[in-house]
């Protein structure tokens, strides 16, 4: 699938925890549904069988709507299971190494924390930056915060478009405003909400303001 930074404004990741009483299919649906363009599947404690099998189940929802599926971490699930891309973290295996046996086609993502980290994904092939945690996340407790500021610098760094990340909400999105981000990637606003589809639209309209 052709990748597009317009995709990023609103980038979902998943949070099978965060869900109320709906499926993990139909909290995707409904989000895309809303303005999401871009999902990752993130799921941190299965196996590698296991996330093949719910990133094709994830496939055939995000292909209907034309968006892409992403899948944390494991790029060979990604492969394996036909999914458009994988979004890899610094400890993770280094993105020219995937780039190398996915081929040019496929989306890598890449979590950058600091200007050197953004040069360098962007040097080994990289198609967008993961950037933040920009707010206290209520998913990941232990990230590494980073300011305004210093979400401005990474993205200006670098020709990739970045999304911020870690603890956005529509509530406090406009504290990033003018920092050159292409969208945000959201977990627990979107998956934890009542209505996962008109939690998807606020956000989309919040973040359009900010950009």
């Amino acid at each position: 699938m052709k990748f597009d930074k317009k995709q990023l404004l609103l980038y979902a990741v998943t949070e099978r925890s965060c869900l109320r009483g709906i499926s993990l299919e139909e909290a995707v649906e409904q989000a895309i549904l809303g303005g999401a363009g871009c999902v990752q599947l993130r799921e941190k404690n299965i196996s590698q069988d296991k996330l093949i099998a719910e990133a094709k189940k994830l496939l055939a929802i995000c292909h209907k709507y034309n968006v892409p599926l992403i899948i944390n971490d494991d790029y060979e699930a990604a492969l394996k299971s036909g999914a458009d891309g994988v979004h890899v973290g610094i400890e993770d295996a280094p993105v020219a190494d995937i780039r190398k046996k996915a081929g040019e086609s496929f989306i890598i993502g890449a979590t950058a924390k600091t200007v050197d980290q953004a040069k360098l994904a962007e040097s080994s092939g990289a198609d967008y930056l993961g950037v933040g945690a920009v707010f206290p996340s209520p998913t990941k407790t232990n990230a590494i915060r980073i300011t305004p500021q210093q979400l401005a610098e990474i993205c200006g760094s670098v020709s990739l478009p970045a999304v911020a990340i870690g603890g956005i909400t529509a509530e406090n999105v406009h504290e990033i405003k003018g920092c050159g981000h292409s969208g945000i990637a959201v977990v627990s606003a979107l998956f934890g909400a009542e209505d996962v589809k008109s939690a998807a639209q606020a956000l989309c309209a919040a973040v359009k303001e900010t950009l």
